[in-house]
């Protein structure tokens, strides 16, 4: 009885060894592949969008981690960067820089003696107007806004471009008058050495749509689903996009909005076979009030160049994710859309957007949901932005609203877009402006309780814009 006794217990001591041994093994292979797929990430991070963003952020216990290791580690990871460590160590391996910085601890700034494209990522320290003037301190409300991950968290008075404009700016004080202007900054340009600033165009009076964005003629009815008829001068950014069928006919397909002279912004599922589409099949035609009428004293038509599809678009889980696509229209002599009355451009937006903001939608979508027909007409209405928190919630949507969407309705749930409002604005009104923040994306049914509209987050998507959009006519705003 006793030699049983003492074989069982070193049955269970070996066991125990064994199963130690494994558990060991098992949490230094958990461990290998955790560090593998984070790097995986991390390095897709860099070229996609949305990866990167989900990297930094993926929880909150990573993110208070990395923000530790990133203090405790002297500041290593410098103009905001971010320090990712070993999982293995806990030590530093290297900097996920901010944006217009890069080198090993994010030291240097990129392209610091000039700007690409309008200059939204510039991070150099040029201080001083086209008029000869010094820049002011950026205020504490803009460096909480705009400027946390800059040089200094903000804390300085360099030339940046906050709101979208044509080039870096700045605030300067002018007859006793605190007003903004453009920096004495040149452009990057193969053509031209960083010290040369671009040459004057030779005709400016043929550069297109010079009047500012976001501003429109006649104000909005304010009386789409719950909504009234809108005159398209209320939306002058309004684009209607057809598709010539087999048939020769030409069918409506979705909505979009003008954000410069050449290009329309739009939802990526218009276009289910991607950017491969025949463009010759497709038009857009701005100022138009009614589908079914033509004015050529309003309306201005174009062919499409080029379809542009977000790579990362994908409806696997049936949310639309990453919903956006720009459409280039086909220029005349250089020119595509000319200011006038009923056609202007809508600004893109770099304000953060705050929950219970009062919007506007416009489109020529069905009036009701189960209706058989859309309306011939233009219309608009008006909704609320909807906190993520609400929308994801179990009686709402979900997981389904990632951080690429965001919803909007109203409380009593009578105002919504609805089919054939798809690619349409959505433009919130800062500063007696309209910015574009979103872009009519899907939703469960029209006006349905609990199930509001889902919109495309447009400011997750300005350097991608920025990226695909030509130079020549990226803005309109003076």
């Amino acid at each position: 009885m006793l030699r049983h006794k003492r074989l069982h217990a070193v049955w269970i001591r070996r066991s125990v060894r064994k199963m130690t041994f494994w558990r060991v093994l098992a949490a230094a292979f958990a461990i290998l592949t955790t560090a593998f797929a984070i790097l995986t990430t991390a390095e897709a991070g860099s070229s996609r969008e949305g990866r990167r963003q989900t990297f930094l952020s993926s929880s909150s216990s990573s993110s208070t981690s990395f923000l530790s290791l990133s203090e405790s580690s002297g500041g290593l990871c410098l103009h905001g960067g971010t320090s990712v460590p070993s999982l293995t160590s806990g030590e530093h391996m290297f900097c996920l820089c901010a944006d217009g910085f890069q080198g090993k601890n994010c030291e240097t700034v990129k392209n610091s003696q000039c700007y690409e494209g309008v200059g939204l990522f510039y991070r150099g320290t040029a201080s001083q107007s086209e008029s000869g003037r010094t820049c002011r301190v950026w205020d504490p409300q803009t460096r909480e806004s705009y400027l946390a991950s800059d040089i200094n968290s903000g804390r300085h008075n360099y030339c940046r471009n906050l709101h979208f404009r044509r080039r870096p700016w700045c605030y300067v004080m002018k007859n006793q008058q605190l007003l903004w202007e453009y920096c004495a900054v040149p452009r990057c340009s193969s053509d031209l050495s960083p010290s040369q600033a671009p040459p004057t165009p030779a005709h400016p009076a043929t550069e297109p749509m010079e009047s500012a964005c976001g501003q429109r003629r006649r104000r909005k009815q304010m009386k789409i689903v719950g909504g009234t008829v809108a005159t398209v001068e209320s939306h002058p950014w309004v684009a209607a996009i057809f598709w010539r069928a087999k048939s020769k006919e030409k069918v409506f397909r979705c909505g979009g909005s003008l954000i410069s002279s050449c290009w329309v912004l739009t939802a990526a599922h218009c276009f289910p076979d991607g950017s491969h589409l025949k463009t010759r099949r497709f038009s857009v035609v701005l100022g138009k009030n009614a589908l079914n009428e033509s004015k050529s004293t309003t309306e201005q038509k174009f062919g499409v160049e080029q379809i542009i599809v977000h790579r990362d678009f994908d409806n696997t889980d049936g949310n639309f994710n990453n919903d956006i696509a720009l459409l280039k229209l086909k220029s005349t002599r250089g020119t595509c859309a000319k200011k006038s009355r009923t056609v202007g451009s809508v600004c893109l937006p770099q304000h953060l957007l705050q929950p219970g903001l009062t919007c506007e939608i416009a489109g020529y979508g069905k009036e009701q949901h189960g209706s058989w027909f859309r309306s011939q007409y233009l219309r608009e209405t008006q909704v609320n932005v909807i906190s993520d928190d609400v929308c994801r919630q179990e009686d709402y949507y979900g997981n389904l609203i990632t951080s690429n969407m965001f919803c909007a309705g109203q409380p009593d749930w009578s105002r919504d877009a609805c089919k054939g409002d798809s690619g349409g604005p959505l433009v919130c009104e800062v500063n007696g402006r309209l910015f574009l923040f979103g872009v009519i994306s899907w939703g469960d049914g029209c006006a349905k309780e609990f199930r509001p509209g889902v919109y495309t987050r447009v400011t997750n998507y300005l350097r991608w814009i920025e990226e695909k959009v030509q130079s020549g006519s990226m803005l309109l705003e003076k």
